[in-house]
């Protein structure tokens, strides 16, 4: 390879920017009013225990009042949704996901934020999406991926307070890109 070449492919490509800092922090801005909590996984000759919720972490101030699960084909999405009376409060059971988050609420400080988060079995994580924010869930693993919601209050089956728009929407600025990797 010539050394021309060798200039032209490092002038063409793009520098990785900082992910984490030496502490194993994400460096990322989040959306105001998310909460991320990892969730710790109690392995024994048995099996397997991880506590999901419980009120003293202090996680989240609203109490559980209703969960239910939902799965997500590999490669599928399942959004864009917005709730403007409730949190959706995510833990994924197994797979792998991305959750892209949009702060459409004008008086967020974060208004205009586009946030990308992987939820994964190997790393238990509770999320919890405010109220107004739009978000977008797809299966980036290889099999079904299994989410429970603690959802801050139950479902009205007669005036469910959820609100869609088409994957590909304007609206947002995010696309989905079927190319897998970099």
């Amino acid at each position: 390879m010539s050394s021309q070449h060798s200039q032209i492919l490092e002038a063409a490509s793009l520098k990785d920017r900082q992910f984490v800092t030496p502490e194993g922090k994400p460096c990322r801005r989040m959306i105001e009013g998310v909460r991320i909590r990892d969730l710790v996984l109690h392995t024994d000759d048995r099996g397997t225990v991880c506590e999901m919720f419980d009120p003293r972490w202090g996680w989240h101030p609203d109490p559980l009042v209703f969960t239910y699960f939902y799965t997500i084909r590999p490669g599928l999405i399942k959004g864009w949704a917005m709730h403007k009376n409730h949190e959706d409060r995510y833990c994924i059971m197994q797979g792998e996901i991305r959750v892209v988050l949009y702060d459409s609420r004008a008086d967020s400080p974060t208004f205009g934020l586009v946030v990308e988060h992987y939820l994964t079995e190997h790393h238990r994580q509770l999320l919890s999406i405010p109220s107004g924010v739009w978000h977008a869930d797809q299966n980036v693993g290889g099999k079904d991926c299994l989410v429970v919601n603690f959802p801050t209050i139950q479902y009205n089956h007669e005036d469910p307070d959820k609100f869609r728009l088409p994957l590909d929407t304007d609206l947002i600025p995010y696309k989905f890109q079927p190319v897998l990797g970099y």
